[in-house]
Formats: structure tokens, C-alpha cells, sequence
């Protein structure tokens, strides 16, 4: 089993209040670098077999609203160089992973860009990452199209590290992404690309639950998650005033959904937002 490591963003802010801004954790690469190597030493202290590169909005969508486009390349680059450091720091075999995530808002499919704006913007991510990590993981990806752009930059670039892939799904437990398409949609259309795991994260973890149970019928590949702990309802930016709901969800109910995942055939468990490290050193204990 691999355990995964929990959130980056909502750790950076617990630690650091007084610096959060529109570009959110992406401001810590520019105001506290030594904050971001911290949390993933934490998780990795804590029993996390996998990091996750803080790239999720090193992005222009992000970027732009403190007009730091083009600290783009450079805070990528320094994003990808402080996880490989923890690694090393932590003299133990973690993988990195390259956090390829979505382009404009999370959970927002009818917000996705154009092909011709987003294959570039991911190349970008593609080469200032691969130096320092072991596979790419495109994140969060709410519908075929988005996840269609992450391949064809990938494509773009002949990328030979191993890829994986999350989906974000709809939290009425009817296995669909956000977009509405289904999973038995979004899997085959990733064909292409021969990813080797397969997974479904920023999603509550009851969403999750159902869509492992769909996935294990379509491949003998690495299935897992990695949840939320709230749902998201349809029209939530991170700026807007749409409230999500937040699950009561504790270190014992999580074990409690990681236990139902390995039952299930999942082998890679970890978290995404509000899940931090003590909830990782408890499924990690359980391996």
C-alpha cells in the first residue's frame, strides 16, 4: 500500500494565517519556501510514502491576481526543488509526485480553457517539474476535456515518467465527474496515455467510496483516493461567497473509510483538503 500525503494548502494557512492572498499557497513558494519543505517533511515524518508537489496554483489563474504571471516558471521549478529536498532531508525512499491541477477554478468544468491557452501552460509545469519528480499526477480533473489537455501536453513533450490520474466527482454518489460524464467515460478516454493508477480526489469521501467500487470493474491498476473534508456545491469559486459544507469527519472516520478503500482493492490512500498530518500517520500506522 502506498499512503499519500494530506493538504498543502490549508496546512500553509493553519501555520501561516497572515500570508494568504489570491495566489494562495502559491504565496509561501515567494514568502516562506522554508514553511512549504517544513509540511513536507511533516508528512513525509508521519509516514507518507508520497509527496505531492506544491504546484496546485502556480498557474496564471492564480498568478494573475497579484500580477506575478511571470514568476510562473521560476516558482514551479522552486516548488519541485523543495520536495526533492525534503526527500533527501528525510533520508527515505518517498516518491514525488508532480501536481498537474486544474486551470481555472476547482470543481468547475464549465470554467475550463481552451485547449490552445491550456496545453502551453502545462508544458510549462511538464518541464520545470520533471528534474525533480519521480511520476505526474494530474489532479482534481473534473471532466474529459480538462484531463484531455494535461495528455496532450504530455504528449507534446514525449514525457516518459509514469503518469497517474485523479478525478473529482459529483457528491450525489452516481460515479460521475463534475462534468456529469461517467467514469467508464473518463477511464477509457485516458487510454492513451497508459496511466499507471488510478484514483479520485477532492471529493468527500462517501463519493469516493461508490467510485472505487465502478473503477475495480474497469482495471487490475492501482485504484485509490484521496478526499475532502467537505462537499462542494455547484457554482463554489475560491473567491466567491457560495459556502461548501463541511463533513464530521475524524481521524477515527477516516481509518474507518480506509479500511472500506483497501476492502474495496484500493492501495493508495491519502488526503486532499483539510486532511493533515495526523491523519496521515493514522492510516500510515495501519499499513
Amino acid at each position: 500500500m502506498i499512503v499519500m500525503d494530506g493538504s498543502m494548502g490549508n496546512e500553509l494557512l493553519a501555520r501561516r494565517s497572515d500570508l494568504v492572498t489570491g495566489l494562495w499557497s502559491a504565496q509561501y513558494l515567494i514568502d516562506a519556501p522554508e514553511l512549504v519543505k517544513e509540511i513536507h517533511l511533516d508528512y513525509i515524518n508521519a509516514g507518507a510514502d508520497l509527496i505531492i508537489t506544491n504546484t496546485y496554483s502556480t498557474i496564471p489563474s492564480y498568478l494573475s491576481k497579484q500580477k506575478a504571471e511571470d514568476k510562473m516558471p521560476e516558482l514551479i521549478h522552486l516548488a519541485g526543488k523543495l520536495a526533492r529536498e525534503a526527500v533527501k532531508d528525510s533520508k527515505k525512499k518517498v516518491i514525488v509526485a508532480g501536481s498537474l491541477p486544474p486551470l481555472e477554478e476547482s470543481y468547475r468544468p464549465d470554467l475550463v480553457i481552451d485547449k490552445e491557452e491550456a496545453v502551453p501552460i502545462y508544458e510549462t509545469l511538464i518541464r520545470e517539474l520533471t528534474p525533480y519528480v519521480d511520476i505526474f499526477i494530474f489532479e482534481t480533473m473534473s471532466s474529459i476535456k480538462e484531463m484531455q489537455h494535461v495528455i496532450q501536453a504530455l504528449d507534446n513533450l514525449d514525457n516518459e515518467k509514469p503518469v497517474w490520474i485523479a478525478w473529482s466527482l459529483k457528491e450525489d454518489k452516481k460515479n460521475q465527474l463534475r462534468s456529469g460524464e461517467s467514469i467508464k467515460e473518463a477511464f477509457n478516454a485516458s487510454a492513451s496515455i497508459k496511466p499507471e493508477a488510478y484514483l479520485f480526489n477532492c471529493t468527500d469521501p462517501y463519493a469516493i467510496t461508490e467510485g472505487l467500487k465502478e473503477l475495480k470493474k474497469l482495471t487490475q491498476k492501482p485504484i485509490g483516493g484521496y478526499p475532502n473534508v467537505f462537499n462542494v456545491p455547484d457554482g463554489w469559486t475560491l473567491d466567491n461567497d457560495v459556502q461548501v459544507s463541511v463533513i464530521d469527519l475524524s481521524v477515527e472516520k477516516f481509518l474507518e473509510f480506509a479500511e472500506e478503500w483497501r476492502n474495496l482493492g484500493a492501495t493508495i490512500i491519502g488526503g486532499c483538503c483539510g486532511i493533515g498530518p495526523k491523519f496521515i500517520k493514522a492510516v500510515a500506522d495501519k499499513k
